[in-house]
């Protein structure tokens, strides 16, 4: 894409925003299949999963005004709830008048982890694994030659002895068993990682029980992918979070308490566990829609997310917001594993992922690229939730939205559908036998 920034794009017609990203370079056979006719068909979708019985759609759009690292990019994001896009776009906007997004990730490093079950001595059977590392990283090798030939492979193993639960809810049904786990660290370059790693650890069992004893029970990757993690951050001036105001209001000093309205809802966030769920739920807006978009584990993802949320105790934010006042600027970022992939899985199958991460260009062609992106969208969408609640309040926006769901339900389409919305909410009675009444020329 040779800009991320189309103005009035929302305004036009559905086709003319595929002929507009056809004119930014998409070509003509990823344009057709984001038509719902020309995406997955039935005999893909067969064999994807178990007992299909059909395809399920969700809406797909595009984010906009995304530059991140200098490049500007479109972002295609697949998402049903409303205000997602839009508000993804908006804090995107902002950012670009702060130099966009930077973004970094980790090396894509993840963990199989082997259950063991009996071991007796922790120190012996570490000094043992420590003697026997060379063949340990050949068997691994061996196991993953694909992630080898690409330049991944083993990386790293520790052992560590689990005690038992000392209190709370599991108290009652653990025991005082023996039980350790090694985790095995694999480096995966752009795959995901989950089939190979599993393979791995399968096949590396039967080597580590017969070194060190004890019982191998659970061999299977961990979702926990925190030596896998994504940053992002951006630096928004003061002025460009005041927003349209009159020729008598200082922007600046306006932006300036927008921003801190934005860190005191953070706060919130970092002090409480029950506004923290719904906070990183926000920040999972984004980063899943645009995760299914390009065919990747959003679970996996989400799994990741959640539990490095709460890795010092306590589930906390996964953003962090300060004002810098020096600058005079709002300095946002976000740190969060990111178990993603570009090669594998429904990339290779669905035509409209496969359109999807053309759309992206290159932040489609490695796994560090699409999860810094992916990261960076987050950050967004959360931004964009917190600017609401401590301007506007959210329920506004999304209202609208609903708004316009209640009269196509109602049978609306075409300019009927925003007239009746908003006079829906100028009544502020969003009720389908309302905008059935509308419909039928009932009177406001």
């Amino acid at each position: 894409m040779s800009t991320s920034r189309i103005p009035g794009f929302y305004r036009l017609p559905l086709p003319e925003r595929r002929a507009r990203l056809a004119a930014l370079g998409l070509a003509n056979d990823h344009v057709a299949a984001l038509d719902v006719n020309a995406g997955l068909e039935l005999h893909a979708a067969d064999h994807m999963v178990e007992n299909c019985v059909g395809i399920l759609g969700m809406p797909l759009g595009v984010a906009l005004n995304f530059v991140v690292n200098g490049e500007p990019v479109v972002v295609p994001m697949a998402v049903e709830e409303p205000s997602v896009v839009a508000a993804c776009s908006h804090i995107a906007s902002l950012a670009l008048q702060g130099g966009g997004f930077t973004t970094e990730m980790d090396p894509p490093h993840m963990v199989g982890q082997i259950q063991l079950i009996g071991l007796d001595d922790t120190r012996r059977a570490q000094a043992t694994l420590d003697d026997n590392r060379d063949a340990i990283a050949a068997k691994v090798n061996d196991l993953c030659d694909g992630m080898v030939k690409r330049g991944g492979g083993f990386v790293d193993f520790e052992l560590r002895e689990l005690p038992p639960v000392a209190d709370g809810l599991h108290r009652e049904h653990d025991d005082d068993t023996a039980m350790h786990v090694l985790d095995v660290v694999i480096d995966c370059r752009d795959a995901m990682g989950a089939n190979a790693i599993n393979s791995v650890v399968e096949g590396l069992a039967p080597m580590v029980t017969d070194l060190i004893g004890g019982r191998a029970h659970l061999r299977i990757l961990s979702n926990l992918t925190d030596r896998r993690k994504a940053r992002a951050s951006f630096s928004i001036p003061f002025a460009a979070l005041a927003g349209k105001c009159g020729d008598d209001v200082d922007k600046d000093a306006r932006g300036r308490e927008v921003a801190q309205g934005i860190v005191d809802a953070y706060r919130f966030a970092a002090r409480d566990p029950y506004r923290a769920s719904t906070h990183n739920k926000g920040v999972m807006n984004g980063i899943d829609a645009v995760a299914i978009a390009t065919g990747n584990d959003w679970r996996a993802i989400e799994a990741g997310a959640h539990a490095y949320a709460a890795r010092n105790g306590s589930y906390s934010s996964l953003t962090r917001f300060t004002v810098d006042e020096a600058q005079g600027t709002l300095r946002g970022a976000i740190e969060l594993p990111m178990a993603i992939g570009t090669v594998g899985g429904a990339t290779r199958v669905h035509p409209t992922v496969k359109a999807c991460r053309a759309l992206l260009g290159a932040f489609a062609d490695s796994a560090e690229a699409l999860g810094g992106l992916i990261a960076a969208v987050g950050l967004a969408q959360n931004t964009g939730a917190l600017k609401a609640l401590a301007t506007e309040g959210i329920q506004r926006g999304h209202m609208k939205l609903h708004a316009r769901q209640v009269a196509m339900a109602a049978g609306a389409d075409g300019d009927d559908v925003q007239r009746i919305a908003d006079q829906l909410v100028a009544e502020g009675n969003i009720r389908a036998d309302r905008a059935r009444s509308l419909l039928a020329g009932g009177a406001a």
